[in-house]
């Protein structure tokens, strides 16, 4: 029974964790940027975009096109970096665990 104690402590105590960890991956803010920084925007680890910052230079009507595949790319990088940094800190979490190669936290 010792055994199976110590497992529930462990669980709790990961559970507690990977909670602290999701909270502090959903109010952190990342930037991601296109253009040679010309276009970036920030998002929360939800997913929420908080703002776009377009430099004035870029701006023509007659190219909006490029404007909107700038804007595009910028969103894109910034969710790559989201995920990147969610994977780190819940692989930080999981590291101790032993879990088999590809299994990844949450399940």
């Amino acid at each position: 029974m010792n055994n199976m104690s110590q497992i529930m402590k462990q669980a709790k105590a990961m559970q507690e964790k990977m909670t602290e960890v999701q909270k502090k991956i959903e109010e952190m803010e990342v930037e991601g940027s296109s253009g040679g920084g010309a276009v970036k925007v920030i998002m929360n680890g939800r997913h929420e975009l908080k703002k776009i910052d377009i430099d004035k230079s870029i701006i023509n009507a007659e190219e909006s096109e490029v404007l909107e595949d700038l804007i595009v790319a910028a969103l894109n990088d910034v969710n790559k970096k989201i995920s990147e940094n969610t994977n780190e800190k819940l692989g930080s979490i999981s590291g101790g665990m032993g879990l088999p190669p590809g299994m990844k936290l949450p399940f």
